[in-house]
């Protein structure tokens, strides 16, 4: 991605399911490198814009481009062209519990590879070093072939940030990703997210402001599927803070 190319940018960007407004008229840019937390009350719309930049909702208004690339109109296989540069960790987290962990990272790099080499894996899973690494990084070394339900919520958070890992992305987006972690492991993910491939860029939404200031460079607030803060971190105070929270 070259330097003049946004990472993402929103234009107008809405998104209305049955009678309610999620997201409106949201005018974004995320430059490449940016480090940015969507904070904001429970059902602001963090999910959902999440959701438009990853291309798993597309906007009932205006228009989502990332990675140089305008998400409107493209076909199923261009846009998982697009997607396989995008990491996604979900509230969800979107892994197979009946399977071993090794199984689960794996599926960071089924995008790259061809239909027999993905399903060769699948069917004999290999510990390669790629794989070993990635969880030794979140922690998980001893977990390599276990049943991944048996994991802990906390855990099995740390497995998909290993499966993004070995996905190297160009663009991170994250949906609470340390929800179930205590203060000290919850530092440790955001840093490991933050480091994830060279040169990229994060986007994650978090309910705490403090990991907010001490992990990320801009601040995006929202209320009631709007942006009503934009600031780069040094420029927000709790006052800023005591606003976006405010009960309206």
């Amino acid at each position: 991605m070259s330097q003049g190319v946004a990472a993402a940018r929103l234009r107008g960007a809405g998104a209305r399911f049955n009678d309610r407004i999620a997201l409106d008229g949201i005018d974004l840019t995320v430059h490449p490198g940016e480090r940015v937390a969507l904070l904001g009350p429970s059902g602001a719309g963090k999910s959902t814009l999440l959701r438009l930049l990853n291309g798993s909702l597309a906007p009932t208004t205006g228009t989502v481009e990332v990675l140089g690339t305008d998400l409107g109109g493209l076909s199923a296989s261009q846009l998982r062209s697009v997607q396989r540069r995008i990491g996604t960790i979900s509230q969800r987290l979107d892994l197979v519990d009946q399977v071993r962990v090794l199984h689960n990272v794996n599926a960071g790099r089924l995008g790259d590879w061809s239909t027999g080499r993905a399903l060769l894996a699948l069917t004999f899973p290999r510990a390669d070093p790629v794989v070993v690494s990635a969880l030794d990084r979140v922690g998980l070394g001893f977990a390599l072939h276990e049943r991944t339900e048996r994991l802990s919520g906390g855990e099995r958070q740390r497995v998909a940030i290993a499966r993004l890992l070995v996905q190297c992305p160009e663009l991170v987006l994250a949906d609470e990703p340390v929800s179930s972690l205590d203060p000290s492991r919850a530092a440790e993910v955001l840093q490991l997210l933050r480091t994830a491939s060279p040169n990229q860029t994060l986007v994650v939404s978090l309910h705490q402001p403090e990991l907010a200031r001490r992990h990320c460079t801009r601040i995006i607030g929202l209320q009631h599927g709007r942006i009503v803060l934009d600031r780069a971190v040094a420029d927000v105070n709790d006052g800023h803070l005591d606003e976006l929270y405010a009960l309206r």
